[in-house]
């Protein structure tokens, strides 16, 4: 990307991260091998409302090649495989899953000093088109996004946001759900070469019912090896996660919520 714009699914993304990446509330393991030769195992498995679902993917890399290969507790199992560079700040993806003949997508992006573009078309008779954009510098990028279902001839979203990007701090503005749905975000960073703590809040206005909620949200290194990360909304959840990296690539994380309005809840 360089000095570029980042991709518009990037506007937002840090926010987004902070307050919502790695918080599970179900019993999840996760368990990751890697070797030096560029392969790379990794098995998950979680257990939600007393059923247990699991998957097994492999992930594979040659030069500018990459294949990723997953199986799960379904018996489904998706491919796919990327290419880089196959022209000049191109980036190529072709992904299927087996036994869906319909799922087959074709994913390409293009990055430019001044824009990104990305595109996805579904493999299959009447496929799903999305196209999104976003131009501007790595400080400064404004773009937006659209999806068009080739089979009813209808919009299935379009939407717009800005993004600024500092060292310490970034701001996202989103305008979602077909225009129904204001989005603004904000996540700064206190002594970020040191780790440090950083802080989020997002806010979200619904036109169409004139509801406004927010959720505001830290993390904190304890130490090169510990995060902790807090968050809380305005619908009384309140949650914490706490993040131990025990060895190269591997960690532990401990997550749980606390719902006010179920305990302000009477017995019947």
């Amino acid at each position: 990307m360089g000095n570029g714009p980042a991709p518009f699914s990037d506007i937002g993304k840090k926010t987004r991260d902070l307050l919502n990446k790695d918080y599970n509330f179900d019993h999840k393991f996760t368990l990751l091998m890697q070797s030096p030769g560029g392969m790379g195992v990794t098995a998950t498995g979680w257990k939600k409302d007393q059923i247990f679902f699991g998957d097994v993917s492999t992930l594979y890399k040659s030069g500018n090649t990459t294949v990723d290969l997953k199986l799960d507790t379904h018996s489904n199992v998706s491919t796919k495989v990327t290419a880089h560079d196959i022209l000049p700040c191109t980036k190529v993806a072709c992904s299927f899953k087996i036994p869906d003949h319909k799922s087959g997508k074709l994913d390409v992006q293009y990055l430019h000093p001044h824009a990104a573009i990305d595109s996805s078309i579904g493999l299959n008779p009447t496929p799903l088109l999305e196209l999104s954009a976003a131009i501007g510098s790595k400080d400064l990028s404004l773009g937006g996004e659209v999806g068009l279902n080739t089979a009813s001839a209808s919009f299935t979203k379009y939407n717009a946001g800005i993004g600024i990007n500092k060292p310490d701090f970034s701001v996202a503005v989103l305008l979602t759900d077909k225009g129904e749905t204001l989005k603004a975000s904000y996540i700064h960073s206190v002594n970020p070469p040191y780790g440090g703590t950083t802080v989020a809040a997002e806010l979200t206005h619904k036109f169409n019912t004139y509801e406004n909620s927010f959720t505001i949200g830290s993390a904190h290194v304890v130490d090169p090896y510990t995060m902790v990360k807090t968050r809380l909304s305005n619908n009384g959840k309140f949650a914490m996660l706490c993040q131990r990296e025990w060895r190269p690539k591997s960690l532990i994380t401990v997550s749980g919520e606390y719902d006010r309005r179920l305990t302000m809840e009477q017995p019947s």
